[in-house]
């Protein structure tokens, strides 16, 4: 029997078992084409893959004997995979091209700036609104309003609360960025605020309002917030920036703990971070709490951090003062006598935490043998090697549906838990009333933001 049908053979049965194994339940939903292609693609996948090793294997075997070997696969599959890798490398550039336009524009309802002279990118910033980004346009220009404010205390104002974001292209190195960003902070007196909260965005500059609608609301407008960004793609194609980002957080905080060094007033200072953004801040701090320390953070709160030996690494290193919750009813009621001062917000079937390069040969401790299993992780869910890893990895692609003002907690789509866990985890105060009231303001704020995005321009 010759090589090539040797391999064939092989890898069709491989193949074969492979996709009948890989139906079953996944962390999320996915879309009805892809769950039906998925054991189809995967399958065809290990069983080509199979037969063209097993198929150049038996090749290099009846040379070594001294026979003629049958080369087809071997020159078969080395056409395939050059003309293949060409593809690839043209699609790829052809979609990032396109996507970092789609980051760099502005939405007609922003492009103007802010009206708030609080805000970066208003008439009296020092950064133009046009280098923004459309993410940070979308951050600076959705401020909470005093009637925010009033609707969910029932009191007035203490005064108008400040954004800052500095996009990538608002300076050329992160030096100059961090520079723009402390002078910002000083024009707008952000350091005169009782608080101070410092995000990191994600790759495609993506800050996430709801946390700080939440500090501006609570707070009746005594904060500051301040995001810097380090890109335009987003968080699946800025891998590559982490250590740009982490150098960025790092020398912002170096430069605001100087700034606050020679001051009689000191801020509350406050992290934030969602899902790259985390990792990107939580890199920024490697020494977890010892960094804390360092630069005299009050509270940090970090959501959705993705999985891996790094995240768990970091998770250890703040373990005595930490506090890992699902949802908002883990939070211990009464708090502690002394309030966990870093939070993680990691839902138990978030794919985007689950997943990790370990889950393709090792059983993950998230799916016990045993049969437990967290909140949203299904009960008929098992470890298969290698398949279980392909289903998470498909799993991150869909772990996020969003629908403006219908907040779920479910998959990587925290909304419905930050109202709750932030007011905990930033130390403010909000009994039930106050807080059904932020939650409802919190959905009609994102509505009202998805409709301005939504806008079209008069030339439109």
């Amino acid at each position: 029997m010759r090589p090539a049908a040797i391999g064939l053979a092989v890898g069709a049965v491989v193949g074969a078992g492979v996709a009948a194994a890989s139906r079953g339940p996944t962390l999320v939903e996915w879309p009805g084409r892809v769950r039906t292609a998925f054991p189809f693609v995967l399958g065809g996948l290990v069983g080509a893959g199979t037969g063209i090793v097993l198929g150049s294997c038996a090749s290099a075997m009846q040379l070594a004997r001294g026979r003629a070997p049958s080369l087809g696969v071997p020159i078969a599959s080395g056409a395939l995979l050059g003309v293949s890798s060409a593809a690839v490398a043209v699609g790829r550039h052809r979609l990032l091209d396109r996507m970092t336009t789609e980051g760099r524009g502005l939405d007609p309802a922003f492009a103007q700036g802010p009206i708030e002279t609080g805000a970066s990118g208003s008439a009296g910033s020092l950064i133009p609104a046009s280098s923004l980004g459309r993410e940070g346009a979308r951050f600076v220009g959705t401020m909470t309003t005093a009637e925010d404010i009033r609707t969910v205390t029932g009191l007035e104002p203490i005064t108008s609360p400040v954004r800052i974001f500095v996009g990538v292209e608002s300076a050329p190195t992160v030096p100059e960025r961090v520079a723009l960003a402390m002078a910002e902070l000083r024009r707008t007196g952000a350091f005169d605020r009782a608080h101070l909260l410092i995000e990191a965005p994600a790759g495609s500059g993506y800050a996430n309002a709801t946390p700080v609608d939440v500090l501006e609301i609570l707070t009746r407008g005594d904060v500051a917030s301040v995001a810097i960004g380090y890109g335009l793609l987003p968080s699946f194609l800025s891998l590559g920036r982490v250590d740009l980002a982490a150098e960025t957080q790092l020398r912002l905080l170096e430069a605001i703990t100087t700034e606050l060094a020679g001051r009689m007033h000191r801020p509350r200072l406050l992290l934030y971070g969602e899902s790259l953004g985390a990792k990107v801040q939580q890199a920024a701090i490697p020494a977890g709490l010892a960094d804390l320390d360092r630069f005299e953070i009050a509270a940090a709160l970090w959501v959705g951090t993705p999985g891996g030996v790094v995240a768990d690494a970091f998770h250890r290193r703040c373990a005595s003062a930490s506090i890992r919750v699902d949802r908002p009813e883990q939070i211990p009621v009464p708090l502690p006598a002394v309030r966990p001062r870093v939070w993680f917000l990691e839902h138990d079937g978030d794919p985007v935490v689950r997943f990790r390069p370990e889950v393709f040969r090792a059983r993950p401790d998230w799916l016990p043998a045993d049969g437990t299993r967290g909140r949203n992780i299904p009960d008929g869910m098992t470890w298969k090697p290698g398949i279980t890893w392909a289903q998470a990895l498909v799993d991150t692609m869909f772990a996020t549906n969003i629908k403006p003002g219908d907040f779920k907690s479910l998959g990587h789509d925290y909304r419905a838990d930050l109202g709750a866990v932030a007011t905990s985890a930033f130390g403010l105060t909000a009994d039930a009333a106050v807080a059904e009231r932020l939650e409802e303001r919190l959905r009609f704020l994102e509505v009202q933001r998805a409709e301005r995005i939504a806008e079209k321009g008069e030339s439109s």
